[in-house]
């Protein structure tokens, strides 16, 4: 137990800062063509009209079942959207909005987009700082780490920019969160808990089975870091199977059953439709696509690309691997666990994607594909660093001081840029990208 004074409630400040924060940066926009074309497929969830409308094809869309249009996205933020979606549709019809009514943004989305945003922002400081306690930092050590993630990240442009980063985020926090503290107390229910929020990032996206992956090793690197006999090691696997397995098959069957539902297969997702209706409008288009990309470009264009370099959009990645060499033989297991499982959650990402057409994100702020990943691995160096100054020295004391400023003026400056991406356009006969 730590002892903070009275009348003081840190979580109740941390929510307060998260939903001020959320709410100070919101334009009322979405932020891009992708979170606008969820939207759409989570109105048609409720009301008549189609998730793509006729005009919209070929530059997005493709045909499914009974020559249907369907987006080409996971049902996740759709779904996670869509109460917003509905009281917003009810508020747009007030009276008070008449004069308003035919302008853009319109209250519908601006409604979606603060109280998503502020939701999604609340509940990542109340899980990651739930998290940091449950890794063994005091107080004000995982305050200083929530407000790295929340302010110091990639994570700050996409609480603007409600792409399906922040979401991501939060699920793949809150399924190490739980499933660690189901690892330290035996609650099942926590174990359920993280298990489900792991289970809703396949219906995100199904690359986010690697968070899952990840989740797993991360038990498995405690266990072996505190020196767990085998029999011990055995007894926690089977418990974990029991409880975690049907929990991801059942997410794992609503996906498909979705798919099911857009595209009459159970075996295929929408980046083979895809593929095959940009192939139809463009013959040339590489055998391989969307998958043509010559694997050291898209690997080596994360770490090193001046557009797209994790060094460069979010520095603390940096300052993870500093305290990490200087201070690692100071870490206890949970830690060295994470630390380890966050640069392997980056490196997996990085080479999922590596290969695919658009591996960089397209236009957005950093790689959208990584950041994430990145996310998680770098707000873990400010608490490391607090938590161990003295041990680190006044050298790397400094360093970090330096990059922690560094990355606050970089994630306030990536504010200012305009990414309204992704909408889709035709020229000289191929699909192309522009703002």
């Amino acid at each position: 137990m730590h002892n903070r004074p009275e009348g003081r409630n840190p979580r109740l400040l941390l929510c307060l800062a998260a939903a001020l924060l959320a709410f100070v940066v919101q334009s009322g926009e979405l932020g891009s063509a992708d979170t606008m074309h969820r939207l759409q497929t989570a109105h048609s969830f409720w009301t008549s009209e189609p998730a793509v409308f006729p005009n919209e094809y070929p530059e997005f869309g493709v045909h499914g079942r009974g020559g249907k249009l369907y987006d080409w996205y996971g049902i996740g933020q759709p779904l996670l959207m869509l109460p917003a979606d509905i009281v917003g549709t009810y508020v747009e019809k007030m009276p008070i909005f008449a004069d308003y009514r035919g302008n853009d943004p319109t209250i519908r989305n601006i409604f979606v987009t603060y109280t998503t945003n502020i939701l999604l922002s609340v509940l990542t400081a109340l899980v990651c700082f739930r998290f940091l306690q449950l890794l063994g930092f005091t107080i004000s050590e995982s305050t200083a780490g929530v407000l790295a993630l929340l302010f110091c990240t990639t994570h700050l442009h996409y609480t603007q920019n409600m792409m399906e980063n922040n979401y991501i985020c939060l699920l793949t926090l809150t399924g190490f969160c739980y499933q660690y503290e189901w690892l330290r107390s035996g609650r099942r229910k926590a174990l359920l808990i993280g298990s489900a929020a792991f289970g809703l990032n396949l219906l995100t996206r199904l690359t986010s089975s690697l968070d899952l992956l990840i989740g797993g090793v991360f038990l498995l690197l405690v266990l072996w870091f505190e020196g767990a006999g085998k029999k011990d090691v055995w007894r926690k696997f089977v418990t974990y199977a029991k409880s975690a397995l049907p929990v991801y098959i059942a997410f794992f069957g609503m996906d498909r059953l979705y798919q099911f539902h857009r595209f009459g297969t159970w075996t295929d997702t929408y980046v083979h439709y895809f593929a095959l209706e940009h192939r139809l409008h463009d013959p040339t288009l590489p055998t391989k696509y969307p998958w043509e990309t010559p694997f050291h470009v898209g690997f080596l264009g994360p770490l090193f690309s001046p557009e797209k370099s994790i060094f460069l959009f979010d520095p603390l990645i940096v300052l993870t691997i500093v305290v990490a060499i200087a201070g690692w033989k100071y870490f206890g297991p949970a830690v060295k666990s994470y630390v380890v499982v966050g640069f392997l959650l980056v490196l997996g990402y990085i080479c999922l994607y590596a290969r695919y057409t658009v591996w960089s994100g397209n236009f957005a702020w950093g790689d959208r594909y990584v950041s994430t990943a990145v996310e998680l691995a770098a707000f873990i160096s400010v608490p490391i660093l607090m938590k161990y100054r003295t041990q680190l020295g006044r050298f790397v004391w400094g360093v970090g001081v330096g990059l922690v400023a560094c990355s606050l003026v970089i994630q306030i400056a990536s504010l200012a840029f305009w990414l309204h991406c992704c909408v889709r356009i035709r020229k000289n006969g191929r699909l192309g990208f522009e703002y």
